[in-house]
């Protein structure tokens, strides 16, 4: 059956003239590097005008996809081109890591090893400014590391910092990061020089590079003392992080707005010709010459500018019977194609990622009040994918920062069992949340111990807040009373009396 199916197939092909497809090579060549990328996110995220002009048009003159955009064109004829960035980027990071970071919840312990040694610690720390710090970083370059130093000259605990992926390179071991390398660069007598530090389990070893050359470390004298350390312990002082999974390299991520790139450089070109046209649609005079203003003191004519003189100045009418006067012009601006170009611009930067309300930004005019509720609930997904991924990794570093203390105090390495917990609510303001606590409570979906704590997070301690669930308890009329015996209690006591 085989043998006579494969002949109707032939017979059928050579029939309709089919022939088969030739194999193709198709050869696709990536425009930048890992590193290059990471360096044209921070770029993009570090906001200056001046910055992004050279980059892209440095990338134009290798790429020509890159000299199409906004910030590669050159102006002909030396004319100047203004070019204004709308700084979205950074607002993006800085509120997701904002919003993420200020609804942390304190770190509990499956048992007492550990707390008492966190709450010493975590002040000291600041550890939700090392949280935001880490947030920022790996949506902007993609990933990064935390990094626990031990320096007794500088401080009495751990020292945590975070390396954006510029400054990061995994080491893995079937598809497991099994050590991180963190490099620094150092400048001395006129030479830059990197330093690799390599980070395993139970061990820290230093490099130092000039170029592609090792070095000895005395070369910068502030690394001269540097050794390797082996600790005890089944642990690495050091904590990868990253968010989004990056399609192009295997193993690294992706920062949070890499694929929106070219819709910020049309939003950026969107602001930058609509404020050209305002610059050129100002109110212009028209004024003869015989009319112009002359300086008192040289009789000279006022020089001309765009910004200094209200006035264009031209020739003086020499008809018969010619009247000099004064004429008025108001370019007409198409201020509603502008803004519906804007809107368009800005919707394809944020779709995906948050809701233009989350960063203040009023289209309400432009939708429907379902569509902006739609849209609210973007910036929660994004908000619930990041906690999801910082809910994995905290109670790491918690341990690792907990287990170097451990070290460096001398003591035997416990097993801490750490957990970080979220709000379920991303409310932006107060009053959001007692909207929210309100309607929940009317309609008896939410306990007064729960509603206390939703409303007060980690700003009031636990004895305030039992005395505010009283508090409101007694004003609702709800009474504490004793709880009424058992049936049967009253023989069982006679019985024993």
């Amino acid at each position: 059956m085989g043998k006579i199916g494969e002949k109707v197939k032939s017979m059928v092909r050579n029939w309709l003239q089919i022939q088969p497809a030739t194999v193709n090579s198709i050869v696709i060549q990536e425009p930048l590097s890992f590193q290059a990328s990471v360096i044209r996110n921070q770029i993009w995220y570090r906001g200056d005008a001046s910055e992004l002009e050279q980059l892209y048009k440095q990338l134009g003159a290798q790429d020509p996809t890159n000299a199409a955009r906004w910030w590669a064109a050159v102006p002909g004829n030396n004319l100047k081109l203004r070019k204004i960035h709308s700084g979205l980027p950074a607002i993006l990071v800085d509120t997701l890591a904002y919003l993420v970071k200020s609804d942390m919840d304190n770190v509990t312990f499956k048992t007492d090893k550990g707390k008492d040694a966190w709450e010493e610690l975590q002040d000291k720390l600041n550890f939700q400014e090392i949280v935001g710090k880490g947030i920022v970083g790996a949506l902007k370059s993609g990933d990064g590391a935390w990094k626990i130093s031990v320096d007794p000259q500088a401080s009495d605990i751990p020292i945590v910092e975070f390396y954006e992926a510029d400054r990061v390179e995994y080491i893995k071991k079937h598809g497991h990061i099994v050590g991180i390398r963190f490099w620094t660069d150092y400048a001395e007598k006129h030479k830059t020089y990197r330093l690799c530090e390599t980070y395993s389990i139970s061990s820290v070893s230093y490099r130092l590079y000039d170029g592609d050359s090792e070095v000895n470390l005395g070369r910068v004298p502030e690394l001269a003392d540097l050794k390797p350390v082996q600790f005890a312990g089944n642990f690495m002082m050091a904590v990868p992080f990253k968010v989004f999974e990056s399609a192009k390299y295997t193993g690294r991520g992706k920062a949070i707005y890499e694929g929106k790139l070219d819709s910020f450089d049309a939003l950026d070109e969107v602001i930058s010709q609509w404020w050209d046209a305002i610059r050129a649609g100002r109110v212009k005079k028209y004024i003869p010459e015989d009319l112009v203003p002359s300086d008192i003191t040289t009789g000279e004519k006022q020089q001309l500018n765009d910004f200094g003189s209200e006035y264009i100045k031209t020739g003086t009418d020499s008809h018969e019977d010619a009247i000099s006067k004064i004429e008025t012009i108001q370019p007409e601006i198409r201020y509603e194609a502008f803004l519906a170009s804007y809107t368009a611009a800005l919707d394809m930067c944020l779709q995906g990622i948050v809701s233009p309300a989350t960063l203040g930004i009023d289209v309400g005019k432009m939708s429907s009040a379902d569509a902006q509720r739609e849209k609210k609930d973007v910036t929660g997904y994004t908000r619930n994918t990041i906690t999801g991924v910082l809910e994995k990794a905290l109670p790491q570093l918690i341990c690792a920062i907990l287990m170097t203390y451990d070290v460096m105090q001398g003591r035997t390495l416990e097993n801490y069992e750490p957990s970080v917990e979220f709000g379920e609510y991303g409310a932006p303001s107060f009053d959001s949340r007692v909207e929210i606590v309100n309607k929940a409570a009317t309609a008896n979906t939410m306990s007064v111990e729960t509603q206390v704590n939703e409303m007060w997070g980690n700003s009031k301690d636990d004895k305030w807040k039992a005395a505010e669930v009283t508090r409101i308890k007694q004003l609702r009329g709800i009474e504490f009373v004793d709880e009424p015996p058992k049936v049967g209690d009253e023989l069982q006591v006679g019985g024993e009396a």
